[in-house]
């Protein structure tokens, strides 16, 4: 079996070439150039839509590094991360998988909502987020070493997981954690006008309308309205679509299928508009 050459430079689509925007909320910039200098993992966790992947991309633009971003989900196992041997014009090859390339190429490897994969995957990523900074490759029967500039980064939602998907204290000890929530009342205007291409006025309004929604959490809806959601709602808005039906199709039916919740909130947007 002869294995496919994965020792060249990261492809230039992993490089993020234009600086996303991203407005800090605290000093989650600075802990993670901190951790990243000293070859630290790294714990995102916080509510959907609130800015994890974002901050993210803007690091890997910051840091000069690319980045490989892996959304876990149930069918995610070790060696769609690793890597697999497949057939290739009669040809038996082996083909890395994402987080092999990043560790290759001294990339981030960013695996979003973690929690998701299944639980063989820990197993995988344990070496590499502790001293040893190795991926044990078992069907190759490799040890692989990371690269300096390799980072791995992962996230998860924890107000959103049952316990059976928690993450295991075996592993969130390993990271150095960045707790992140939705912007306050003022930054989170920004963001949404900025984002969206509203006036500020409106995003006001949006963003008031978006807090009304999660007061309502854990009274019939999982998660209030996301920072994402409210931009998304700014740019049907932008687009010409009246902001109650915005907000019903932006916001409302995106958290929630529930026919009362849904007339609940659509009371509340069109309290406000």
């Amino acid at each position: 079996m002869n294995a496919m050459n994965a020792h060249s430079l990261a492809p230039e689509e992993h490089f993020i070439q234009k600086e996303p925007y991203y407005e800090a909320v605290g000093n989650e910039i600075a802990i993670f150039e901190a951790a990243y200098k000293h070859k630290l993992p790294v714990l995102l966790k916080g509510p959907t839509g609130c800015g994890k992947t974002r901050f993210m991309e803007y690091m890997a633009w910051r840091l000069k590094r690319p980045m490989i971003t892996v959304s876990c989900h149930d069918d995610l196992t070790a060696s769609d991360l690793v890597g697999r041997y497949l057939v290739k014009g009669g040809e038996t090859v082996w083909v890395d998988g994402p987080l092999t390339r990043a560790v290759r190429v001294g990339g981030i490897c960013y695996l979003d909502e973690i929690v998701e994969a299944r639980k063989d995957t820990m197993v995988v990523i344990h070496p590499l987020a502790d001293d040893r900074r190795t991926l044990p490759m078992e069907k190759l029967g490799q040890l692989l070493e990371a690269s300096d500039d390799f980072c791995l980064a992962i996230s998860y939602n924890p107000g959103y997981q049952s316990v059976l998907k928690d993450l295991k204290q075996s592993t969130r000890q390993r990271f150095v954690a960045l707790e992140f929530d939705y912007p306050v009342a003022e930054l989170e205007r920004k963001i949404v006008a900025t984002e969206s291409g509203v006036d500020v006025a409106l995003a006001e309004k949006l963003v008031k309308f978006a807090q009304m929604t999660r007061n309502l959490k854990g009274s019939g809806l999982e998660e209030g309205a996301s920072t994402r959601l409210l931009v998304h709602a700014g740019k049907l808005i932008k687009g010409g679509i009246d902001p109650v039906t915005a907000c019903r199709s932006a916001v409302a039916q995106a958290v929630t299928d529930d026919g009362d919740m849904l007339a609940a909130i659509q009371e509340l947007s069109s309290s406000l508009f």
